[in-house]
C-alpha cells in the first residue's frame, strides 16, 4: 500500500511546529554527553534555533489552513496566533536563562529540552480540535512544567514549588478529564464541532450532564490559568521556581490554557452559554479582587507579580464572559500584551536577584534607576503597561476587554474591573517610587552589568509592549479575523 495512504503531506506540514520542537528537544538530550563539557551555551543556541524554526513553520502552515489527522487538529488563524505567542514566550525565556543557569551551575541540556517539550505541548493544545488531543497537549506541557519548577534540586523552595504544582495540577487535570468523560457519555463524541452540533440538535442530551461536564472542565482550566477560587498554588509556585521558569509559567502555559478555554466554551459549550456565564462572571470578579488586594500586602516581588497574574487572569475572563467575537479578539490581544510585559518584568527580577535568588524584595529595587538606568527604564515600561497607562499594550488590552464587556451589557463587571485596575496601580507605582526615589540598595549596587542575552530579554519585550500600545491595529485586526474561526 502506498505510503501516501498512511501519511498526508498536508497533515505533516500543519503539524510541523510540534515535530520540530519534539525532535530538537530529543536532539538536545542526545547531544548532552558530547557538548556538556565543551559549551553549555550551545544548548541555548540550539534551543533558540529550534524555536525559530518552529516559528517559521507555524507561519508556513497557516498558508494552507485546515484540519489535520482526520480533524483532530485544526490549523487556523486562532491556532497560529497562539502558536506564535507561546513560541515567542519560549524565545524570551531562553534569553535570560543563559546567565541564570551559569550563575547557579545548573545542567543546561535538560533545561532546554524540557522547555521545548512544554512548548510543543502548548502548540498541540492550541491547535487541537478534540478534547482528547487537548488533554494530551495539556499533559505534555504540564509534566515538563512541573519538572522545570523544581529544576534547582538543591533549593528547598524550588522543591516545594514543584511538589505543590504537581499535586494540585494532577487534581485539576483529573477534574478536566472527568468533564471530558461526561461530555463523551452525553454526546458520544469529543470533537469540539460535533459536541456543538449535538447540543443544538433535536436529540440534545440532558442539560444536567452537560452542565456538570462544563463545570468540571472549568475547574481544570481555571487552575491552569490561576483563576479564583483555584489560584492558591500560584504565589508559592511562582516564588519557589527559578525566575526564568516563573516568567515562562506566567505567560506560555497560561496563554495556551486560555486558548483552549476560549475554544471549548465558545465552540462546544456555546449553546449553553447562559448556564456558564454566571460562573465565569463570578470567577472573573473574584480573580481581579483577590489578586489585586493580596498583591498590596506583598514584600516579595515574585509573589507580588504572582498575585498580579491572578488579577490579570480575571481581566481575560471578563472577555470570555462577553461571549462575543469582539471579546475573543480582545482576550487574544491582551494575552499577547501580557506576555511581553510580564516576561520582561520577570527578566528584570532574574537579573537583580543574584546567585541563590537572594534579592527579591521590593526594597532590593531601591536606587536601581541610579545604578542601572536602562534596566530601570525597561521595568518602568512593563509596570506602566501592567497598570494600563496609554501608549502601552496593557492600556489597549484593558480598553478592548472592557469595551467588549460593555457591548455585552456587563456593566457591573466593567465597573468593578475598572475599580480593581485603580487598586492595582498602587503596588506597581510602589516599585517605581522605590527605583527612582530611594538610595541604592545592596542589590542595585552589586548588580552585574547586563549581558547580551539579558539586554535582548529586556529590550525586545519593551519594544513589543510599545508597538502594541502605539499600533494596536496590527495585532487586533488579525485577532479579530481569527476570532470568527473559533465558532
Amino acid at each position: 500500500m502506498p505510503v501516501s495512504n498512511f501519511v498526508n503531506p498536508a497533515d505533516l506540514v500543519r503539524f510541523l511546529p510540534e515535530i520540530i520542537l519534539t525532535v530538537m528537544g530529543t536532539l538536545l538530550m542526545v547531544l548532552d554527553p558530547v557538548l556538556h563539557k565543551r559549551s553549555s551555551y550551545a544548548f541555548g543556541h540550539l534551543s533558540l534555533l529550534g524555536l525559530a524554526a518552529a516559528l517559521v513553520a507555524s507561519v508556513y502552515a497557516f498558508r494552507d489552513p485546515g484540519p489535520a489527522f482526520g480533524g483532530m487538529l485544526m490549523v487556523d488563524g486562532f491556532a497560529t496566533f497562539f502558536r506564535v505567542l507561546v513560541i515567542g514566550v519560549g524565545i524570551l525565556t531562553i534569553l535570560p536563562s543563559y546567565r541564570f543557569l551559569a550563575r547557579h551551575d545548573a545542567e543546561t541540556s535538560e533545561y532546554h529540552a524540557l522547555l521545548l517539550y512544554s512548548i510543543a505541548g502548548q502548540c498541540l493544545m492550541v491547535s487541537a480540535n478534540e478534547l482528547i488531543m487537548i488533554f494530551l497537549g495539556l499533559e505534555i506541557s504540564s509534566i515538563a512544567s512541573y519538572i522545570l519548577a523544581g529544576y534547582l534540586r538543591d533549593d528547598k523552595r524550588a522543591n516545594e514549588s514543584a511538589l505543590k504544582y504537581f499535586l494540585l495540577g494532577s487534581f485539576a487535570t483529573g477534574f478536566f478529564l472527568y468533564g471530558v468523560a461526561f461530555i463523551y457519555g452525553s454526546t458520544g463524541t469529543v470533537n469540539l464541532t460535533s459536541v456543538h452540533a449535538a447540543l443544538t440538535g433535536p436529540n440534545a442530551p440532558s442539560p444536567v450532564f452537560v452542565g456538570v461536564a462544563a463545570a468540571l472542565m472549568f475547574v481544570g482550566l481555571a487552575f491552569k490559568v490561576s483563576a479564583a477560587p483555584f489560584q492558591v498554588w500560584a504565589p508559592d509556585v511562582y516564588q519557589g521556581a527559578p525566575t526564568p521558569v516563573t516568567a515562562f509559567l506566567s505567560a506560555g502555559p497560561k496563554a495556551a490554557a486560555f486558548a483552549i478555554f476560549l475554544r471549548i466554551f465558545m465552540t462546544s459549550f456555546q449553546p449553553i452559554a447562559n448556564g456558564w456565564e454566571p460562573l465565569v462572571w463570578g470567577s472573573a470578579l473574584l480573580s481581579m479582587t483577590i489578586g489585586n488586594f493580596a498583591a498590596l500586602l506583598q514584600s516579595n516581588v515574585k509573589r507580588l507579580l504572582a498575585y498580579s497574574s491572578i488579577a490579570h487572569a480575571g481581566y481575560v475572563l471578563v472577555a470570555l464572559t462577553a461571549r462575543s467575537d469582539v471579546g475573543t479578539a480582545a482576550a487574544m490581544f491582551y494575552l499577547a500584551a501580557y506576555a511581553f510585559m510580564n516576561v520582561g518584568a520577570f527578566a528584570v527580577v532574574s537579573h537583580l536577584s543574584g546567585r541563590g535568588e537572594r534579592y527579591q524584595n521590593v526594597d532590593d529595587f531601591a536606587g536601581l534607576g541610579q545604578k542601572q538606568p536602562l534596566t530601570a527604564a525597561m521595568l518602568t515600561i512593563f509596570l506602566l503597561s501592567l497598570i494600563g497607562v496609554p501608549l502601552t499594550g496593557g492600556f489597549f488590552g484593558k480598553f478592548y476587554i472592557f469595551k467588549a464587556a460593555l457591548e455585552s451589557h456587563l456593566v457591573w463587571l466593567t465597573v468593578l474591573g475598572l475599580l480593581n485596575s485603580a487598586v492595582a496601580a498602587y503596588y506597581y507605582l510602589r516599585l517605581l517610587v522605590m527605583m527612582y526615589m530611594h538610595e541604592p540598595s545592596e542589590a542595585a549596587t552589586n548588580a552585574e552589568p547586563l549581558s547580551f542575552g539579558l539586554s535582548a530579554a529586556l529590550i525586545l519585550p519593551a519594544l513589543g509592549t510599545l508597538v502594541l500600545g502605539i499600533f494596536p491595529s496590527w495585532v487586533l485586526e488579525f485577532a479579530g479575523r481569527s476570532s470568527n474561526l473559533v465558532k
